[in-house]
């Protein structure tokens, strides 16, 4: 099984696919770190992507879950997913793959992001990101204001882990 942690930068992917992957003894993958260096150049520089600068990353994080569908891995990811056509295209790369939507406001994000370090978006890129957005439908949506270890365990009881 794959699950796919998503929602806009600072709302949270990372801390709470890492808790949910630690607590099931899942392999975790941050998508961030999939990014070519071009992708990270324009985004340190505050330069929002397109999706053709996005083609190159979502077809090695679309590797790295088919590989792991393929191998029987269960694996957790943190991922934006903004659009729909993103996601339908993580669907088709694992035979059970799903969604947990980390959903906050926008001056909450804004704030994450403000007071986050060592990393390379840009917290200029916040508007960028909440106009690409396609929220999922039928999905598991959660309150990213909540502490991880609450987020982790609707998780697991949603999933029935």
């Amino acid at each position: 099984m794959v699950i796919v942690v998503m929602g806009v930068a600072g709302s949270g992917k990372t801390t709470v696919g890492r808790a949910l992957a630690g607590r099931l003894g899942w392999r975790f993958v941050d998508a961030d770190d999939l990014h070519p260096p071009e992708n990270i150049n324009l985004m340190t520089a505050g330069v929002p992507l397109t999706d053709t600068d996005r083609e190159p990353w979502l077809e090695s994080l679309s590797a790295v879950v088919s590989a792991a569908d393929g191998t029987g891995e269960d694996l957790v990811v943190a991922c934006s997913a903004l659009r729909a056509r993103f996601r339908e295209r993580l669907r088709a790369a694992a035979d059970d793959l799903r969604y947990v939507y980390l959903r906050a406001d926008r001056e909450v994000i804004a704030r994450r992001l403000a007071a986050r370090t060592g990393h390379f978006l840009s917290p200029d890129l916040l508007e960028s990101q909440v106009a690409a957005l396609e929220e999922p439908d039928g999905e598991l949506v959660l309150d990213a204001h909540e502490p991880a270890e609450l987020l982790v365990a609707r998780i697991r009881r949603r999933f029935d882990f």
